[in-house]
């Protein structure tokens, strides 16, 4: 299996002109998803607390935390964004793909709209 990407637009969660759209890594390994902190800043996305992330290594490191309005196939979710690095690649966490109705496709390396999300 390869790497799968999806083109994200992220907004501010409280109305705004200015986006940000690009390829995310879908990593299903991880929950939420990670933006770099000057393009949140851009966006006008606040920092609203810290949270605990374990990394692959099992390092534990703390990140500042905020809410975006994100656009993944044409599907609207409110998330959690990381701030993350600068230059660090954007990523895309489980919860995301699980708010929005999606699913990996690992043979296609695609996203798959589901039938329906899972309410039980």
């Amino acid at each position: 299996m390869g790497f799968v990407y999806a083109v994200i637009e992220v907004t501010n969660i409280i109305g705004s002109e200015e986006k940000y759209t690009m390829p995310f890594l879908v990593d299903t390994g991880a929950t939420d998803m990670i933006i770099p902190a000057n393009e949140l800043e851009r966006l006008g996305i606040k920092r609203e607390g810290k949270r605990n992330y374990e990394l692959a290594d099992g390092t534990v490191v703390s990140y500042d935390v905020g809410y975006a309005l994100l656009s993944i196939n044409g599907e609207k979710v409110a998330a959690n964004v990381v701030f993350g690095k600068e230059k660090s690649e954007p990523l895309l966490g489980v919860t995301v793909l699980e708010s929005a109705g999606f699913i990996v496709d690992p043979l296609r390396q695609v996203l798959k709209k589901t039938a329906a999300i899972p309410l039980k």
